[in-house]
C-alpha cells in the first residue's frame, strides 16, 4: 500500500471549508458569544463546586476515594487557571487595540 505524500499535503494545505451562505447579524453574533461565554463560566463554576463537594465529603469521613478528590481538585485548578489566562490575554489584546492610532 503506497501512500502518496503529495495527496496528503494537499488535504492539509486545503482543508474542507464549510460553505455557509448565511451571515449572522451583529446581534446574533453577540448572543452566540454571550451564550458560549456563559456556558464556559458555568463549566468552570461546576468544576469548582464539584471539587468543594468532594473535599467536604472526604473531610466528613464519607466513602470517597482520595484520588477522586485530588483529580477533582486538579481539574478545578486547571480550569480556573486557564480561564484566568484567557481573560488576561483578552485584556492585553483590548489594551493593544486601544493603543493603536486611528
Amino acid at each position: 500500500m503506497d501512500i502518496n505524500p503529495l495527496q496528503q499535503t494537499k488535504s492539509i494545505m486545503n482543508p474542507q471549508i464549510k460553505n455557509n451562505n448565511t451571515m449572522s447579524t451583529p446581534h446574533e453574533a453577540q448572543v452566540s458569544f454571550k451564550t458560549w461565554l456563559n456556558e464556559a463560566i458555568t463549566n468552570v463554576n461546576d468544576t469548582q463546586v464539584n471539587s468543594t463537594v468532594m473535599t467536604e465529603k472526604m473531610a466528613r469521613g464519607e466513602q470517597v476515594d482520595l484520588h477522586d478528590v485530588m483529580i477533582a481538585s486538579q481539574k478545578a485548578t486547571v480550569t480556573l487557571q486557564t480561564t484566568t489566562e484567557i481573560r488576561n490575554k483578552a485584556i492585553e489584546a483590548y489594551q493593544e487595540v486601544m493603543r493603536m492610532q486611528v
